[in-house]
């Protein structure tokens, strides 16, 4: 808290800040002035809690200066300390809601006590003022929401918010609308609250409005309000302004819709953003996406290129080791998607997934281990395409996976059939806490007894040794990944028993999981 005294007597002011244990009222900062217009400066420049006023000073008198702070700094609360305990100027004390009024000489205690009680007033002013602020943003966020809806639909619910929020002319405003889109989830609320309060201290500056919704956790929408439609220039440092933020939590996308007029009409822009970010995906993460942008982004799609046509062509060049025709295919694979405006995202991961499983059933067919490629399984592919945010980053995965998938043929020795076999029913059925030796054996048509010597014999392990390293470095995988709860990895290799799994994995690794977590993720 902060106090400023204003006394044009130095004893006074120096006899109070000495006499008074104002640390004890919370008390951390104390300015003084000489005379009013000081005191007026003070105050703008510091910005007190309470103040501790002289009536009558030189230059200024308490009540002039009391009246100037109470338009800048409306909650600050006045004390007038007077020898001059005349009615006049106790009217003009309470007209400006001076809590107290103390008369001269001073009484430490009587100071002290007015102080407190100022702090009191202060504390419940305060909580007021948040209880309406909270309110008030909850009331602009349900506003917020139902503008991300047909007008018709909530007509009435609409024009008694606008009524509530006191919004003039909101049926005759200019209204836009941006969504932003992050590739990760801000577990922080209160720094969304406080980035919204500074973005609508921010566009009132070009006298615009906004309406703020979350939704769907990784969308944040913006209405932009304002009695005329905002300039080119006035957009682009409203988009700089949330680049600048959104940037410091991960990728994102921004999309704006039409401008339009009449808040009867602001789903109609929201609705063309929306669409807008549908196109997100074909473009670098921080793009902005917006009709113009991507009226000159829609390709034709060539005929060849149909999912039938690529899988096989992809095969084929897997199949004959053409690496070269490979990354020229991957080439002109990316040149076809990369910005088409015209494509959908899950169209486009369907057929990525397709490929990702033919790069699979070549692996199978030119027995290579199932850590060629690092995805056993299609729920592994499925989850791996799932957390692409952009179209580069899945082709780039699809690109990575088949140099990959090359580099293991060029250094391949071929490895015994039955072994392959093994290993790769273990690949996809690691995950099954009930996965055994017998299962194992009945795959390959051979005896349990007959397996563990085989296995041991070719390989150097026995199947359970070989099971659990399997299954350990899946979980050393899966650590790496934040957004996987422990027990949720336990279960996932395979462990019913999270004690046990723990208990694995120190053997293993010599770290608990969550040390391990720890020290790799830093």
């Amino acid at each position: 808290m902060k106090l400023l005294i204003a006394d044009d007597e130095t004893l006074t002011r120096e006899g109070l800040v000495s006499s008074i244990d104002w640390e004890s009222l919370g008390i951390t900062e104390i300015y003084q002035a000489d005379d009013g217009l000081n005191g007026l400066q003070i105050a703008r420049r510091h910005k007190p809690d309470i103040i501790l006023s002289d009536v009558r000073m030189p230059r200024m008198d308490g009540i002039h200066m009391a009246k100037e702070i109470e338009s800048f700094l409306p909650d600050a609360t006045i004390i007038f300390m007077s020898g001059y305990s005349d009615k006049e100027y106790l009217k003009a004390a309470i007209k400006l809601k001076a809590i107290d009024y103390v008369e001269k000489p001073l009484d430490p205690e009587e100071i002290y006590t007015a102080v407190k009680n100022a702090l009191f007033r202060l504390e419940q002013t305060m909580r007021t003022r948040r209880n309406e602020n909270l309110y008030s943003l909850e009331t602009s966020s349900h506003l917020a929401l139902l503008l991300t809806m047909p007008y018709k639909e909530h007509e009435e619910q609409i024009v008694a918010l606008t009524d509530e929020l006191h919004i003039p002319s909101a049926s005759a405003g200019c209204y836009v609308t941006y969504i932003v889109k992050l590739n990760s989830m801000d577990s922080n609320p209160p720094r969304m609250q406080e980035f919204y309060a500074n973005f609508q201290e921010f566009v009132s500056r070009y006298h615009l409005s906004a309406f703020y919704i979350r939704s769907h956790v990784f969308y944040h929408v913006f209405h932009l309000m304002g009695e005329h439609a905002p300039s080119a220039v006035t957009l682009s440092e409203v988009e700089t302004f949330l680049a600048e933020f959104f940037e410091k939590l991960g990728e994102y996308y921004i999309s704006h819709g039409e401008s339009v007029s009449g808040i009867s009409h602001v789903y109609q822009s929201y609705a063309s953003a929306v669409v807008y970010m549908q196109s997100s995906f074909f473009f670098a993460p921080g793009t902005l996406l917006d009709g113009e942008l991507l009226a000159g982004c829609k390709k034709e799609f060539p005929e060849d290129f149909s999912p039938e046509h690529l899988i096989h062509d992809f095969s084929d060049l897997l199949m004959e080791k053409g690496e070269e025709e490979c990354e020229r295919f991957l080439s002109s694979l990316y040149d076809a998607f990369s910005k088409n405006a015209g494509l959908l995202p899950n169209q486009t991961k369907d057929t990525y997934y397709k490929l990702f499983n033919t790069l699979g059933g070549c692996r199978q067919k030119r027995l290579l281990s199932a850590d060629t490629i690092s995805m056993d399984g299609e729920e592994n592919v499925m989850d791996a395409l799932e957390r692409c945010f952009s179209f580069d980053e899945l082709h780039r995965l699809l690109t990575e996976k088949t140099r990959l998938f090359f580099q293991a043929l060029t250094n391949h020795n071929p490895e015994d059939s039955t072994i392959f076999k093994i290993k790769e029913y273990i690949s996809g059925h690691y995950a099954k806490d009930t996965l055994s030796i017998k299962e194992i054996s009945e795959h390959v048509y051979l005896s349990a007894s007959y397996v563990c010597t085989y296995f041991k014999a070719q390989t150097g392990q026995t199947l359970n040794q070989y099971l659990t390293e399997y299954r350990m470095e899946r979980a050393m995988q899966l650590l790496a990944d934040e957004r996987y709860q422990i027990t949720e990895i336990s279960s996932r290799v395979g462990y019913h028993d999270d004690n046990y799994f723990s208990k694995s994995f120190r053997k293993f690794t010599g770290l608990s999981p969550s040390k391990y977590r720890e020290k790799i993720l830093g």
